[in-house]
């Protein structure tokens, strides 16, 4: 082995640690990527840092701040260093005034503020500088950030729990509980790391669902902390059927009511019930997706959760909204009059929707797979 291919063996494994570093932001970070940074002189960590919350220090100036003495350091970021003053100033120009000789990057910021500029910034200043190394892993820390920036509309994961057969409620619409507390937990978990979650009206006045992040459920250990941030509450309610006494108007956060038909007492109603209430284009008597999608990107949100029943999750699905998703399946049997997972209108075996699965595993005693659809219909 030369020393070049003992480089490139160090480099995969300083950037694995920075990628481990950028997962502690999982929760904290919107609306920004999480990022990770590992300060290296000969050979050995002097610094590191993650970022952890939007306004405050990047990665790169947290792992900065921890040494006194990055002069001649490698710097290794999981996404290219910001070349543009936001909330915070450029990160490339606090690498360059430390000092820093050489920076190995995760993948290019997709930012049209930054792509690209801040490495031309770099080697402007004299930097050696590698980007693409463990790409696919840096690029799989942040799916919504990066959807959001090159296709200007949120990362959509739908969420689903089901029996063996397939199905998702009883025909009454009853459907509490088809999994387990391990699922739950789980679930948890995708609500905290996404910006916001969508149901449909009928989903949440059949559950009176609440939709929020519960820390006593997330099974997490700075759980309390995750659950201040409650993400964005979405329900598609056409005709603003919801109730003012809907448990969901009843939380932390905010609850976005989204309809097409107006009905000014209504609204005011669910206004003075703690409502926010938002008009939005009809398609076919529903509300139009697409402007959904606009309006969620324009609000900053990355990831987010779809919560929901058969009707609206197959509405997505048929739109081609769905990005992911996750189906916990569980060890049971509701019968052939139970609801199905999602509503397709599929009558021929050559137009069925073929998935990818990219994980499958245990979450005690259910079955939880994640799958994304390959665009091919056999």
């Amino acid at each position: 082995m030369n020393t070049s291919d003992n480089l490139l063996i160090t480099d995969a494994g300083f950037m694995a640690r920075a990628i481990r570093l950028a997962r502690k932001g999982h929760f904290t970070t919107f609306p920004n990527p999480r990022v990770g940074c590992v300060l290296v002189k000969n050979g050995v960590i002097i610094a590191e840092g993650w970022h952890q919350k939007a306004g405050e220090g990047h990665a790169e100036v947290n792992a900065l701040a921890q040494t006194d003495d990055a002069f001649g350091a490698t710097a290794y970021v999981t996404l290219e260093p910001c070349s543009h003053t936001g909330r915070t100033p450029p990160c490339s120009d606090a690498l360059i005034k430390a000092g820093v000789a050489r920076v190995v990057i995760g993948m290019q910021d997709p930012n049209p503020l930054v792509a690209g500029n801040g490495i031309r910034k770099l080697q402007a200043a004299g930097i050696d500088v590698r980007s693409g190394v463990c790409e696919a892993d840096a690029k799989a820390l942040n799916p919504g950030f990066i959807q959001r920036m090159t296709e200007k509309r949120p990362f959509v994961r739908a969420k689903l729990a089901c029996s063996l057969d397939g199905r998702t409620a009883m025909a009454s619409g009853e459907s509490q509980w088809i999994t387990g507390p391990a699922a739950r937990s789980q679930v948890q978990q995708l609500r905290a790391g996404s910006s916001a979650i969508i149901s449909g009206v009928d989903s949440v006045i059949a559950d009176d669902s609440a939709l929020t992040v519960r820390a006593e459920q997330l099974n997490l250990p700075d759980a309390e902390q995750i659950a201040q941030r409650q993400p964005l509450r979405v329900v598609l309610d056409s005709r603003l059927r919801l109730p003012e006494n809907a448990k969901i108007l009843q939380q932390p956060g905010e609850t976005l009511v989204v309809f097409t038909e107006p009905n000014a007492d209504k609204r005011q109603q669910l206004e003075k019930a703690g409502a926010v209430c938002l008009q939005l284009p009809a398609d076919e008597g529903r509300v139009s997706l697409a402007a959904l999608m606009d309006y969620l990107n324009q609000r900053e949100c990355n990831e987010v959760l779809l919560e929901t029943g058969a009707t609206l999750a197959g509405a997505f699905a048929e739109a081609g909204l769905i990005d992911e998703l996750v189906v916990f399946m569980a060890p049971t049997l509701l019968g052939d009059s139970a609801r199905g997972l999602l509503n397709l209108d599929i009558t021929k075996m050559a137009d069925q929707k073929r998935l990818e699965l990219k994980d499958c595993r245990m979450v005690g005693s259910d079955m939880m797979i994640t799958a994304r659809f390959t665009g091919k219909s056999q």
